[in-house]
């Protein structure tokens, strides 16, 4: 594969993932659309390192320091988010406006 469809496939992805994160109420699916967002993001980063230093494992050590660091964040907002529908019965993005102050 070459340089372009690994892009082109992080575009796919980051569009995809705009659209779910923009389109979206539920507090999951917003979710679910910034770590698509943040896949295509990554995918990117390791195209390019990929093509610009195949040889070195740096570009490499560097995604998956990122996977782990975006698998960490997404746990923690899903915790966040089941607490506030445990404790408040709340789903919705506008339903949960009344929690900022």
């Amino acid at each position: 594969m070459i340089l372009q469809q690994f892009l082109l496939l992080a575009a796919a992805l980051f569009s995809v993932g705009l659209y779910g994160a923009l389109s979206q109420q539920s507090i999951v699916m917003i979710m679910m659309g910034l770590e698509l967002m943040a896949n295509a993001i990554i995918v990117a980063a390791s195209a390019f390192w990929y093509f610009a230093s195949p040889s070195r494992p740096d570009g490499q050590v560097v995604v998956v320091v990122a996977l782990v660091l975006m698998a960490v964040d997404m746990a923690i907002g899903f915790a966040v988010t089941t607490a506030i529908f445990r404790r408040r019965d709340v789903d919705m993005t506008d339903s949960a406006a009344d929690l900022k102050g």
